[in-house]
């Protein structure tokens, strides 16, 4: 039916030159010649207005140019018929046929046995953290749709696209629309091509839509998917309405399966997704996700996932049970009248197993916890208003869990103010909330929610004549009411209220500070390097609290021991070097380096339990009058590079209780990130000396591409180093040529490495692919797969 491309394009540009040549060479004009311009070696009249011109004959329309070996004109009829070696060139598009009918007037016309090129616009790349709609890749047949999800094979092509069509006729019915018979096209320029879509009938409308009938997709000419109708857009901007190219996927748990999705561009700041999943193993899922973007102070982002999982047993024997789940995930920013702010967010799921065990990052795999809420903020007459509304749920197992959260909470803040005059400042919070509290043990609910009033006025006053030396102090008062209480030396709870008061005093002193610097003009790294020493202490003292013990302890603020004294002491070490940037006329200094040693000492051994500034606090250590000894450094010798450690040592047993380590590298070509987690074992140290609490934990994750974004591959893993056992592995590629690409992952997901959600499934192995076409960019499903890096 058809010859090959390559025969075609170079058809096309012998044709051209040819024609034009042989134009100029012999002209016959004639009595009776049409109104458009016309030449020919020969021209033989029939009738009065029938002629028929022979040898290089050319038509010029304006915009249009036609050229034949022999065109029969009928005048009266504006209409010719054109045979042999048929070529209809208009702007950037071409038309060859071997037999052709068209009108003179409309320039429309039917080709017989033709090939076509015109083309359809760039397909931009965009970041891989798109702000909103406006900025997202282009849409339709494998158009991306993911704006919180980076996707491997989003590193599309950016010149502009060229479509290649062809058919056993091909008809011309607009400017720029064309309806093919039993054809096809590719936006594959190789020679041969690697990909083409061969359908009965073809309605292509450039700079709008294509919709084809029984398309056949092929692959070096090997049938891989046939759809009986598909649409997709050929819009010279960045969005269009279309279908998504299918993405395959295959897992050990659910079996294989086929993901989907329609995109709809709304507008140049809203689009819309509808995503259709099949499984296998008895599911199906069905989502949506819309986005807007009305400006920097107005967008969002919404997905909705439902899944319909029958009962079903994979290959390892394990078993799913039959369940309809839901999950939703979103957020917005509004902006308001008056300077106000609206905010929202919502990671919500109704089943913890369906969402464990059907997302792929490892982040939403092993996420146990839901929540959602939106809060309200602006400023009325120097007072901040805070308006919030939340809740949180967090899973252990899959019927124990713990609620928290605010419903809701409103807190009115007076900013820091001279006082009288003076050098001291003044500053007063109220805050009202209801705070909730639920504890659920299987069928059992222990509610602890109460409503909480507050009113916190206080006095700052900073001393900072001395560079090296500072002391910043404060005064406040703190009344509070709670709604609810512990009754006298019991747990239960009771609807009795209950009133705080107390004074908190506090004073840090900074210094003083010692400082030497280095000058090194002949090192290659930087021309100074300054290394400062700064020691500082925080002294506070909380007043007493009457029935502290009777307190609903639902925050850090309620855990405030009175009649204590607390001493916080430590060292800073920060290091700098002061470097020139290329064409700068002087340096830069910056900090490259920092330790800083921390420890706290309290009067009463019970303030250990509650002090936020260490993370072994709320462990269950045992009381102590001295707090861990807390470690933390930082470094950052280039831009490229960074890595910081974290470690909380025993200062009884001078053994490590926590340590923590990150380090990462990133430049144009290659991103390598690593982490390492540990919880040490202390004989002599409660909730230390129990094996089965210890952890440590390896994590790890790089990327490289090639400059042309060509090739590129994504390999991460977390692995239990205390129970020797791999608890996700993920490995992800893609490869784009000039035309097409291919996007893969592969993972293997350990169940047993989570603490709540899932039982009885011991790994899924799971593996994804898609294709990349120019001009038609990817598509990344909704669970994470084809993602990248995990989060």
């Amino acid at each position: 039916m058809r010859t090959t491309l390559r025969i075609f394009t170079i058809g096309v540009i012998v044709g051209l030159v040819a024609r034009v040549a042989g134009a100029q060479q012999a002209v016959v004009a004639s009595p009776g010649q049409p109104e458009t311009e016309s030449t020919s070696r020969t021209v033989e009249r029939i009738g009065p207005d029938h002629f028929i011109r022979r040898g290089d004959v050319v038509i010029d329309l304006g915009d249009t140019q036609i050229y034949a070996d022999e065109v029969e004109f009928f005048t009266d009829q504006n209409r010719a018929t054109a045979t042999g070696n048929v070529l209809v060139s208009q702007a950037n598009s071409r038309i060859a046929a071997d037999h052709a009918e068209f009108d003179l007037k409309t320039k429309l016309g039917t080709f017989y046995n033709a090939w076509g090129m015109a083309p359809v616009g760039p397909q931009k790349t965009r970041p891989t953290s798109a702000p909103g709609p406006s900025a997202a890749l282009a849409g339709g047949l494998f158009g991306s749709v993911s704006a919180t999800t980076p996707t491997i094979a989003s590193q599309a092509l950016t010149a502009e696209t060229d479509v290649y069509f062809f058919g056993e006729t091909i008809q011309k019915t607009g400017p720029k629309k064309y309806r093919i018979t039993n054809g096809g096209f590719t936006t594959c320029v190789q020679p041969t091509p690697r990909w083409e879509l061969h359908s009965s009938t073809v309605v292509l409308n450039l700079d709008e839509y294509t919709v084809l009938r029984n398309a056949v997709f092929r692959v070096k000419g090997v049938p891989l998917l046939y759809t009986p109708f598909l649409y997709y857009p050929t819009k010279r901007d960045d969005r269009a309405t279309g279908f998504l190219l299918p993405t395959y996927g295959a897992t050990s748990l659910r079996g294989q399966s086929i993901h989907n999705a329609f995109f709809w561009a709304i507008d140049r700041s809203e689009d819309a997704t509808a995503l259709y999943d099949w499984y296998s193993n008895s599911a199906q899922g069905f989502g949506s996700e819309y986005r807007y973007n009305f400006g920097p102070a107005s967008n969002g982002n919404f997905k909705t996932y439902w899944l319909d999982q029958k009962a079903t047993t994979d290959d390892l024997g394990a078993a799913l049970d039959a369940t309809r789940s839901y999950e939703l995930r979103g957020s917005a920013n509004q902006s308001l009248p008056h300077g106000f702010r609206a905010r929202a967010n919502v990671n919500y799921f109704s089943s913890i197993t369906s969402m464990q065990t059907l997302n792929t990052n490892v982040y939403d795999a092993s996420r146990n916890s839901r929540s959602f809420g939106g809060n309200i903020v602006g400023l009325v007459d120097n007072f901040s208003v805070n308006a919030t509304i939340d809740r949180n749920e967090t899973f252990y197992g899959t019927t124990s869990s713990a609620t928290y959260g605010s419903w809701p909470r409103v807190t009115l803040s007076r900013n820091e103010r001279p006082l009288f005059g003076s050098v001291a400042y003044f500053s007063l919070v109220g805050d009202f909330s209801r705070a909730v509290r639920e504890n659920t043990t299987d069928t059992l609910t222990t509610d602890l929610s109460l409503t909480r009033f507050e009113v916190m006025p206080q006095i700052r006053y900073p001393f900072t004549k001395w560079q090296w030396f500072t002391v910043n102090s404060t005064v406040n008062w703190r009344d509070t009411y709670f709604s609810r209480s512990l009754a006298p030396g019991t747990a239960d709870v009771t609807d009795d209220g209950l009133n705080r008061k107390f004074f908190q005093f506090q004073t840090r002193l900074t210094g003083p500070v010692f400082a030497r610097v280095w000058n090194t003009p002949d090192n290659g790294y930087a021309e100074k390097f300054k290394h400062s020493i700064e020691p500082f202490v925080t002294i506070d003292r909380t007043t007493s609290i009457d029935e502290f013990d009777r307190i609903i302890q639902l925050d850090a603020s309620d855990s405030i021991v009175g009649g204590a004294t607390r001493f916080v002491y430590g060292v800073t070490n920060r290091f700098y070097a002061k470097q020139r940037r290329p064409g700068a006329a002087i340096g830069q200094a910056r900090e490259i380096a920092s330790v800083d040693v921390t420890q706290s000492y309290y009067s009463d051994e019970r303030s250990a339990k509650y002090d936020t500034t260490y993370s072994t606090s709320f462990l269950g250590a045992p009381p102590s009058n001295y707090s861990p000894i807390s470690v933390n450094a930082r470094t950052a010798p280039t831009d490229l590079l960074s890595v910081t450690m974290r470690a909380e040592i025993d200062s009884h047993y001078l053994a490590l209780r926590t340590i923590s380590a990150n380090g990462s590298y990133s430049d144009r070509m290659f991103n390598v990130t690593a982490g390492w987690s540990k919880r040490a074992f202390i004989p002599g140290l409660a909730t230390f000396n129990d094996p089965s609490t210890l952890d440590q934990y390896i994590n790890a994750s790089g990327s490289a591409h090639t400059r042309d974004n060509a090739v590129g591959t994504t390999y991460s893993i977390n692995y239990d180093v205390l129970h020797s056992r791999l608890l996700q592995q993920r490995f992800t590629g893609f490869y784009n040529s000039q035309c097409c690409g291919l996007a893969f992952e592969y993972q293997v997901f350990n169940f047993s490495g989570l603490t709540s959600g899932v039982t009885g499934l011991s790994q899924d192995r799971r593996f994804f692919m898609s294709f990349t076409l120019a001009g038609l960019g990817n598509f990344s499903p909704f669970n994470g797969a084809l993602s990248g890096a995990p989060r």
